[in-house]
């Protein structure tokens, strides 16, 4: 049985190199894993109860909240913006939080990685969605840590899947957290 880890990309940007990151966890996936990057966190509306109720809730979000619930474990890619997460991740993150107790990050194993133009790589966003999701219930995954800095020109010319180092981290990151998501379903 494959362990489903689903990856959420902070960035819309058409050649983002977070989304080029979370390609690259697809293609390292070893035999027993499936990475499934989630497309259309673009269409879910910010989180608001007051659409938040039966028979109300937004296609996107359901089909968010769905995608989620049939994930094993969860991977987050998150550029920094500002000095924090970018909007459309906490938002899925919000989304992700409700029914309070019970959303689709309870007893699912989360870890935080990506890329940023910074000198630190992102660190301060990733550690605001680790906070967050610990929040939302999830069970944020501390020793899983990819930060990689200077993203404008380290994959100015070469795709995250071309660097060696990268790709050796991203796939320990990877099954780190499918032996993760092992222990959460044996528990």
């Amino acid at each position: 049985m494959s362990v489903r880890i689903l990856a959420l990309v902070g960035s819309l940007r058409s050649g983002s190199h977070n989304r080029q990151l979370a390609e690259a966890a697809v293609k390292l996936a070893p035999e027993g894993i499936e990475v499934e990057i989630y497309d259309g966190l673009a269409d879910v509306p910010f989180y608001n109860e007051d659409i938040d109720v039966e028979g109300g809730v937004p296609e996107a979000a359901l089909r968010l909240r769905e995608a989620g619930e049939r994930a094993d474990a969860f991977l987050l890619f998150s550029p920094e913006y500002n000095g924090t997460i970018p909007a459309v991740l906490k938002n899925a993150i919000d989304w992700y939080s409700r029914p309070m107790g019970s959303g689709a990050f309870v007893g699912k194993p989360v870890a935080v990685v990506g890329t940023a133009y910074g000198q630190y790589g992102g660190v301060w966003a990733q550690d605001e969605a680790r906070k967050a999701i610990r929040i939302a219930g999830g069970t944020v995954l501390e020793d899983v840590k990819l930060s990689i800095p200077s993203s404008v020109i380290r994959f100015a010319e070469t795709h995250p899947l071309d660097d060696d180092e990268v790709t050796v981290k991203l796939a320990a990151a990877l099954k780190q957290v499918a032996a993760a998501a092992g222990q959460a379903a044996a528990a």
